[in-house]
């Protein structure tokens, strides 16, 4: 694990491509997004909320970008066969898997953290306020079950590969899908029926409905105060903020469920590719 993480932040090439996604994101929000979306509220507190909605996209798709380009190393390790040293050494086959693990595990988070930070400086240097404690405390622990769920998913996908090159390939598509994926770059309720049902299907998109409702909130009980309860869910289902499959809404705690199923199945599948002799 360390020798991963040592591998990993000394090249500060990687570092940057691994938020480059995210960097793409505020980017486009900055030059283009932003003042649309912007100029369809009305109020002092509209740029926050919009503020608000895409960190908390960018929040939620840290994990993935930040998480694959950690697990570069262990493609880059089969490619140049350097596991097979290891597999020399004393060590076993499943603390070598754990190490990767773990330093995917450990980058993901950090570089996540990074991403809150600067987050919640953009939100306050626009006029916004920071997250309460109990919210902030609610933030963390979504991005901490969103890292878990990523490092395995990430890592039982990524350990089939055996060249730098595919790898590259995929980690490119998953970079430019990750962005409409998560309803980002195109607010959710303007995409097509089944495109949102893929949508609501993807784990980060829950990642990013809880922080939504999190961060969102505050501004959002200021902009739509006195109106319609109605007009109000209808704008949360068009920015991603509420799911909802037909008549039955999404609760947080049916997405926090779902999101840890699906990382102890691919926990579970993880253990099981590691047991297995790779060449």
């Amino acid at each position: 694990m360390k020798r991963n993480l040592l591998v990993f932040f000394r090249d500060k090439a990687s570092v940057f491509f691994s938020l480059l996604s995210v960097f793409i994101i505020i980017g486009l929000y900055l030059l283009f997004l932003g003042d649309v979306m912007k100029s369809n509220l009305e109020g002092e507190e509209a740029g926050t909320l919009i503020d608000s909605w895409i960190m908390a996209g960018v929040i939620a798709i840290a994990p993935i970008t930040t998480g694959i380009s950690a697990l570069g190393i262990m493609v880059e390790d089969r490619k140049l066969k350097i596991y097979k040293d290891f597999y020399a050494s004393p060590l076993k086959r499943s603390s070598l898997a754990g190490g990767y693990i773990l330093s995917c595990f450990t980058i993901s988070l950090l570089l996540t953290l990074v991403t809150l930070i600067f987050a919640e400086v953009y939100i306050v240097v626009n006029g916004g306020e920071l997250l309460s404690w109990t919210a902030l405390a609610q933030v963390l622990g979504i991005i901490i079950l969103s890292d878990f769920l990523s490092v395995f998913v990430l890592y039982f996908f990524v350990s089939f590969f055996k060249s730098s090159n595919a790898f590259s390939a995929a980690a490119t598509i998953i970079g430019t899908l990750i962005g409409f994926l998560t309803g980002i770059y195109i607010p959710m309720g303007s995409l097509p029926d089944a495109v949102q049902t893929i949508v609501k299907i993807f784990p980060p998109s829950h990642a990013a409905m809880m922080l939504r409702e999190i961060m969102m909130g505050p501004a959002e009980e200021t902009v739509f105060k006195g109106v319609p309860e109605t007009s109000v869910e209808d704008f949360q289902l068009l920015m991603g903020s509420l799911f909802k499959i037909g008549d039955f809404v999404i609760q947080w705690w049916h997405s926090l469920l779902y999101m840890l199923i699906l990382g102890i199945l691919f926990f579970l599948l993880s253990m099981w590719k590691m047991s297995r002799k790779t060449s």
